[in-house]
Formats: C-alpha cells, structure tokens, sequence
C-alpha cells in the first residue's frame, strides 16, 4: 500500500478541528440535559455524516482515490461496529436505569472513553506493525475468532454488572438513587458515589472490548495511522444522536449482528491474504513471500461492506414487518422518544 502525503496544514487542522467539534457537543450534552427529538438527532447524524463525506472528497482532492477509498471503507467498517457498539450501551442504561434527560451526558462520556483508549491502540498498532509484519496473521485471526462469537456467542446483555462491579459496590459507599448528573452526593452527612460512577465503568470496560475488535478490523484496510484515527472520530461523533435516533429499533435489528460479522471474518480473510503477501515468517514458504495471495483492493473491500450492511439491515427490516410479535420499523422508532422531554427536561404530556 502506498504511503499517504496529504499537505502538514491538513493533517493538523483537521485534528484541530475534530477535537473542537467533539468538545463542542461534549459542552452542549452537559449544559443542555435533555432528551432529543427525532427530528433533532436526525440533523445532527446527517450533519456528522455529511462531515464525513466532506473529509473524504478533501482526502481526494488533496490525495488520491485511494485514500479516499480506504477512508470511506475504514469510516464505514468502523461506523457499523459503533453501532453494534449501541447494543450495549442501551443494555446498560437500562441496566442501571439512568433517567433518560441524563443519558445524553454519559454517552458522550462513553464516546470520549472509546476515543481515547481506540487512539491508545492505535499507536500501539502503528508501532507493532511497523516492526512485526506478522502481525496481520494473528490480527486475521482474532478478527475470524470475533466474527464467529459476534455471530453465534451469546448476547451482549446477558450480564451488564461485571464482577468489578459488583467487587465496588461491595467497598465504596454508592447510593442506589440518582441525585441528577452528580457523581458524588451527601447521605446522612457522608459522601457516597452515586450509580452514575458504576455506569462510566461499565462503558470503559465496553469500550475497551470494542477498541480490541475495531482497531485491527480497520488495519486491514489501511496503514495509515492518519485515516484510521480519523475514521474512528468520525465514526463516533453523532453516536449520540444516534443512539437517541434509532431508539428500540436498534435492538430489533436482529441480522445486523450478521452483517457486522461477516464484515470481520471478510476483513480477518483480508488480513491473512496480505500477512501470506508479505510474509516473511521462516516455516511459511521458507520466509518468502507468498506470490499466490492475492491483495484485496480498497474498493472491493468498500462494496462488500456496504452490501452487508445493507442487506442484514433491510433482512431486520423485513422480519419487523413480517413478525407480530416485533413492531412496525416506523413504531419502533416512535419508542425511542415515547418519554422526550421538551428540552428542559420536563416530560411532555400526550
């Protein structure tokens, strides 16, 4: 793959301006609490996805195609795993039954916890692949290993309070009510935590677990560090919205799990053919490289990632209508908003 040359006044500017979008939204969660309409997350998701799109014409223009390729399959690839990211953060909201005006604040906590630690494995990918090229054998592999869990393993929610969990509450003083967005309260003149510390743990870990799945799932797209902390920022930014947008609906999309699985096991196979292409192991092919594997391109890579989702989301859509005992897609959606407040954090009446 050929090294990425984009102008040093691009590369910085757009960290520049990523961080202060995603401070922006992370001021706006805190100082306005409240549960947005749909119409409200719609325009921001379409605001973040436009971004996107916007970013990646920049990279062409400024770049080439194949880069701009590699950032629309990296943003994709790395788009829909955020999404099967939202599974489990609706499990744990539910789990701790965070009032919904407070959930926009600890989503953009989640969100800031995942970037930092996806950047965190980031440089550590970089690093390893540019001394170890060996690497895509065991990166292939987990992503197989991750597709088939995610496909046949058990359910995200099955346990939401892990022992950690239950290890603190065991020796910290933590109240079982929520006293607003505070993360520390006054009880009988003590100061206890209050659940708000269990659920920021609870996304950490999550967040943890998904930065492992995501990271070598976009190295097999591209190498270049550049892209692939830019896809991961634009992948997250509108998750929020996206959350509140999707509402039930997201956990009644019940092949998108598939689709998000084969797009692991296609990029796993991806990354075994490119470590067999650069292979210099000595017991493979006596340390040469293996002329037969072929090198999947950027661009074949971007339509079979599209194609799945697109078909395990029309496959969910399908059985939502067709199943009586799942809502119409259109009423699922309704759910998500059933309790809106009117942006103050009162409840609406109906």
């Amino acid at each position: 793959m050929s090294n990425l040359e984009l102008p040093l006044w691009f590369e910085i500017g757009s960290y520049v301006v990523l961080v202060g979008i995603l401070v922006f939204d992370l001021i706006l969660a805190y100082r306005r609490p409240h549960v947005p309409s749909t119409r409200e997350s719609a325009l921001w998701v379409s605001f973040y996805v436009g971004l996107a799109l916007v970013f990646a014409g920049l990279m062409l223009v400024l770049g080439d195609g194949e880069h701009a390729g590699q950032f629309i399959a990296g943003w994709l690839t790395e788009y829909s795993l955020s999404i099967d990211n939202l599974f489990v953060f609706v499990i744990i909201m539910a789990s701790f039954k965070v009032p919904r005006k407070y959930q926009q604040e600890l989503l953009m906590v989640g969100i800031i916890l995942a970037l930092i630690f996806r950047g965190i494995f980031i440089l550590l990918g970089a690093a390893i692949i540019e001394n170890f090229s060996a690497i895509f054998y065991l990166f292939g592999a987990f992503l197989i290993y991750t597709a088939f869990t995610q496909a046949f393993g058990k359910d995200h929610g099955e346990q939401t309070e892990s022992r950690f969990i239950g290890f603190l509450r065991k020796r910290v003083a933590i109240t079982d009510e929520f006293d607003g967005n505070k993360i520390r309260t006054v009880v009988d003149g003590k100061k206890h935590f209050t659940p708000i510390l269990l659920v920021i743990i609870a996304l950490g870990s999550t967040d943890i677990l998904f930065a492992l799945d995501s990271i070598p799932a976009i190295f097999g797209i591209t190498q270049s560090p550049f892209i692939v902390f830019t896809a991961n920022v634009f992948a997250l930014m509108g998750l929020r919205q996206l959350y509140f947008l999707l509402g039930d609906l997201i956990d009644r999309l019940v092949y998108l799990k598939y689709g998000i699985a084969f797009i692991l096991a296609f990029i796993g196979v991806k990354l075994f053919f490119h470590a067999l292409h650069e292979n210099e192991l000595p017991f493979i092919n006596g340390g040469e490289h293996v002329e037969w594997a072929p090198e999947i391109g950027t661009f074949t890579s971007l339509g079979v990632i599209l194609a799945s989702m697109a078909i395990a989301t029309i496959a969910s859509l399908i059985k939502m209508k067709r199943d009586p005992n799942l809502p119409d897609p259109k009423e699922a959606l309704k759910l998500g908003t059933s309790d809106e407040g009117d942006g103050d954090g009162t409840d609406r009446t109906h």
